[in-house]
């Protein structure tokens, strides 16, 4: 048995999950609705308040796929009764982030804004860090795929670069930085 896909996920009041023959699933909660397809064969099966994922054999496949439906299961029911929530921080002179009826705008050091349209489900704010006085970009939704995407795809906008430190980087992340350049004498080192 896969370790994570034998785990029964307790589903909280409130939530309802409508299994179908065809392997499409509908969530539903408080926060929202969530549809997602899986493998026909793995078997999803509640039971009062659990919700416990089958597989039909024992092959490579379905044993892959036993521990990834489960998973994919309590993203699903997490999202719709809290929601997710990634932050993002931006760090150099000058830059800034704004949202403007849910367009995120950032300046961040090109000669133009950069402006990210929201997908359907997701959410931005801005604030400033208390303490270094940075923006703050929270972006939130109920599908952590999506939430996780869209964070990858303002993060790429402008990496964190490693020198000075200075771009797009998640809340908490260490970038590697790296020494310049050395202030020595001209010509190619010692003899």
């Amino acid at each position: 048995m896969s370790r994570i896909g034998k785990r029964p996920i307790p589903v909280p009041a409130g939530v309802s999950i409508v299994p179908e023959a065809d392997g499409t699933t509908t969530v539903k909660g408080p926060k929202g609705t969530l549809i997602r397809k899986f493998h026909p064969e793995i078997v999803i099966r509640q039971e009062d308040s659990t919700l416990y994922i089958e597989r039909p054999s024992d092959a490579q496949d379905h044993r892959a796929l036993h521990g990834l439906t489960r998973t994919l299961m309590a993203n699903m029911i997490e999202g719709v009764t809290e929601g997710y929530t990634r932050q993002l921080e931006v760090i150099g002179t000058g830059f800034r982030a704004s949202v403007q009826e849910n367009v995120l705008m950032l300046n961040v050091g090109f000669s133009h804004s950069i402006e990210v349209m929201a997908r359907d489900g997701i959410g931005f704010s801005v604030a400033n860090d208390p303490l270094s006085r940075n923006p703050v970009i929270t972006i939130t939704g109920i599908d952590k795929e999506r939430v996780g995407q869209t964070a990858a795809e303002i993060r790429k906008l402008r990496k964190p670069e490693p020198y000075k430190g200075k771009g797009i980087r998640y809340k908490g992340e260490q970038v590697r930085r790296k020494q310049g350049k050395t202030g020595g004498k001209g010509g190619k080192g010692k003899k």
